[in-house]
């Protein structure tokens, strides 16, 4: 017995008690069975698992039920959901070890009918070359005409020249003229001529299917010089045209604008017994109006009925288009009632004719709603979409902001219609402008929602749509949402000052400084210029918020920018400053102000000096008084000595002393009398005979009792060398001193 008898034994006992544990599986779950493989590389079924897979398909019972669902339907399932590998085909193949003609074509059709051409090919490919399929001229007949509806041009023309040659079968003439049309359509009309001319070769008779079709072919790219040539080859063969043929070369003629050759062609009609039929009339009345000549295809369309045949839908729209072109949308309107008046199908291309007259018209608004009503009473979708695009401009242009509003939900009605980002744009500020923001929010809101701004294809807002609408979401509390519309628009490579000025604003006010310091931070990254007023509320937010060193901070990056703070600004930090405990901080806001040329509030830098000196910083207080005298703001240093020396900072207030007797600085002699008595008093000896060194070489007058008394102590304490020099300064300079009438210095 062969393994696959003995395998087969198994099966009953092994399905009897799958049949115990679980109800039979419906068709829906046998085709899973068939359709599961690991995607990987592909690799040929084993004999053992080409067992398991008959016996799962054919022997799920002793008796296996009737398939409920056709085999075509099967295959497409599997080969729709499973990569193409050598497992799917050994799938196949166990379900059908032969694919019949039938089975091929219904796998086909199904797979175009889903879009899938790709597959149709594939599967084909495979039922001839690995499963023993023996196409027939009615395959290729089916296959190439739906390889060129896909443009895929190429396989079809393998197909059509090598693979029909290999299995010796002939083209139908239909087949080719489906692949000329094709080529027609995907604006190659050379490869159709090439094909067309190759059809003797082919052992194709030509007729007039295929000459139509490389007419229209070439037509489509407005070659009608050889258009007309291809027709006289035509008569010259000896082949007929048909009325076909004729609407054809009237369309091309028509639309090449040769309008003399589109009306030759008109009355050969006659002349070679062709009868026009309606189509005739509409493409002629369409080819003058392509020309613009709307008298000459009124003219035909009156003439319709006395030639037998009744205008149609077709007809009004080719004329209601012209009208509305010319700008003449009263007739266009008339039309449009007539329509309605003789029960003719009222369609897109309708509507889309009539729309934009209507819309672009402020009298015809009211008009151009109820045409919209019926739209969506129909359910019909205009295919030009920029219809609801003008109808809401003009709507809001007129005043009508309710009206545009409700124009603009019922366009979402539609199917297959994406809302123009710029219908929102025009809503917004058309909203903001006239007094309802909180329409405009909810616009805005729909926008947010269905991300229609994050689209590549969606065009920039203008600033007038959305700088008013961010200005009102941040003048309102609501800066988080103004941000996240803006950082839609950013993305989009928008970079408006006026939008980002509004954020900082809202953030700001709303006390978030932190926000509005990092959209000042974007701006800088863009190399947007900044404006003062931006940056001076960010400082006064961080100020609010009892934050002084970012408060600073936020001043340093606006004087960065090159804006100089106003004098008040300058002192508020400082205040804060000084009053949170930051003195050096403080000090180098100071400095920043001197340098910017700003030379108010002295008072609160004489504070800020005392301070630096009372801490110890004598050096960076000296320097700031020094910057002070180089930019004309001497403080008042008499005050400052004093204040040292009341408060017991005796070398501080003798090293501030020295400086100002060096740069020789307009201090009073009774102030430094202070300094000196304090030295004196604290013992400060040496730094009391410098001091008075630089007195006397001023030409200020001292106490000989206090000299002499100031002599002694440097003999006392081993400075015998200065106590001589003191000694003959004072003796050198005792008859001019007295003469001048100084004040006395150190009448201690």
């Amino acid at each position: 017995m062969s393994r696959r008898h003995h395998h087969h034994l198994h099966i009953p006992l092994r399905l009897l008690s799958r049949n115990l544990r679980a109800p039979a599986p419906t068709p829906l779950l046998r085709r899973h069975a068939f359709s599961t493989s690991t995607v990987g590389t592909p690799e040929a079924a084993s004999p053992e698992a080409e067992d398991e897979a008959v016996a799962d398909a054919t022997a799920a019972t002793p008796n296996p039920p009737r398939r409920e669902e056709p085999l075509h339907e099967t295959i497409l399932y599997m080969i729709r959901r499973r990569p193409w590998t050598t497992r799917l085909e050994n799938s196949i193949r166990l379900l059908s070890p032969t694919l019949a003609a039938p089975l091929v074509h219904d796998v086909v059709s199904g797979a175009a009918a889903a879009g899938r051409a790709d597959l149709a090919l594939q599967f084909f490919r495979f039922a001839y070359r690995r499963a023993g399929f023996s196409p027939e001229p009615a395959t290729f007949a089916l296959l190439i005409p739906i390889l060129a509806s896909r443009r895929m041009l190429n396989h079809a023309r393998c197909l059509l020249l090598e693979t029909m040659p290999s299995f010796s079968i002939a083209p139908e003439e239909a087949t080719v003229a489906a692949l000329i049309a094709a080529y027609g359509k995907a604006n190659i009309p050379q490869e159709s001529v090439k094909l067309f001319r190759l059809m003797p070769e082919l052992g194709i008779a030509r007729t007039a299917l295929s000459y139509n079709a490389v007419l229209k072919a070439i037509l489509c790219r407005g070659r009608e010089s050889m258009a007309r040539r291809i027709y006289n080859a035509m008569i010259a063969d000896g082949v007929t045209p048909d009325l076909s043929t004729y609407n054809t070369l009237i369309w091309g003629f028509g639309l090449c604008k040769k309008m003399e050759a589109a009306l030759r062609v008109f009355g050969d009609m006659k002349g070679h017994g062709v009868t026009p039929d309606v189509t005739t009339y509409n493409t002629l009345c369409n080819a003058w109006v392509r020309v613009g000549d709307l008298e000459s295809a009124r003219k035909v369309f009156d003439e319709m009925p006395g030639a037998g045949f009744a205008q149609n839908s077709v007809s009004y729209n080719v004329m209601i288009k012209g009208y509305v072109e010319a700008g003449k949308v009263e007739e266009a309107v008339g039309l449009f009632s007539e329509m309605g008046e003789k029960g003719l199908r009222l369609s897109e291309k309708t509507f889309a004719a009539l729309m934009p007259g209507l819309c672009d018209d402020k009298g015809r608004v009211v008009e151009a709603r109820k045409v919209m009503d019926d739209m969506v009473e129909r359910r019909l979708t205009p295919k030009d979409k920029s219809v609801f695009l003008r109808l809401v401009t003009t709507l809001c242009r007129a005043g009508d902001l309710d009206g545009a509003l409700d124009v603009h939900r019922k366009s979402g009605q539609f199917k297959h219609v994406l809302v123009d980002p710029r219908q929102y744009g025009v809503l917004m500020e058309s909203l903001c402008a006239g007094g309802k923001c909180d329409g405009a929010v909810e616009v805005l809101d729909e926008i947010l929602e269905k991300g229609t701004l994050l689209s590549p294809k969606s065009p920039v807002l203008e600033g007038s749509a959305y700088n008013p609408m961010i200005e009102y979401l941040c003048s309102n509390g609501n800066t988080n949402k103004a941000e996240t519309f803006f950082r839609q628009l950013m993305k989009k490579g928008v970079d408006d000052k006026v939008a980002f000025n509004s954020l900082i604003n809202g953030h700001a006010k709303e006390g978030v400084p932190e926000a509005a310091q990092e959209i000042l931070a974007i701006m800088t990254r863009r190399g947007v210029r900044t404006d003062p007023e931006s940056h001076a509320v960010l400082v006064d937010s961080f100020l609010k918020k009892n934050e002084p060193a970012d408060a600073k901070t936020a001043l340093d990056s606006m004087m960065e920018q090159g804006h100089v703070p106003s004098p008040a600004l300058f002192m508020s930090v400082m205040v804060a400053l000084f009053n949170d405990g930051r003195i050096q901080t403080a000090s180098r806001v100071m400095k920043s102000m001197i340098e910017k040329g700003v030379t108010e509030n002295m008072g609160m830098a004489h504070k800020i000096l005392e301070a630096l000196f009372m801490r110890g910083h004598v050096e960076e207080a000296i320097g700031r008084v020094n910057l002070m005298v180089e930019n004309g703001c001497l403080p008042d240093l008499d005050k400052l000595l004093v204040a040292l020396c009341e408060n017991d900072k005796v070398m501080e207030a003798h090293k501030l002393a020295d400086f100002a007797l060096d740069r020789d600085f307009d201090v009073s002699f009774s102030t430094y009398d202070r300094v000196l008595e304090a030295l004196y008093t604290e013992e400060k000896t040496l730094p009391a005979y410098s001091m008075l060194c630089k007195i006397k070489n001023k030409g200020g007058v001292v106490d000989q009792k206090g000299c002499d008394a100031l002599m002694e102590s440097l003999k006392a304490g081993g400075y015998s060398k200065q106590a001589d020099i003191l000694s003959r300064i004072l003796a050198e300079n005792a008859s001019s001193t007295s003469k001048r009438g100084k004040r006395v210095a150190m009448g201690a």
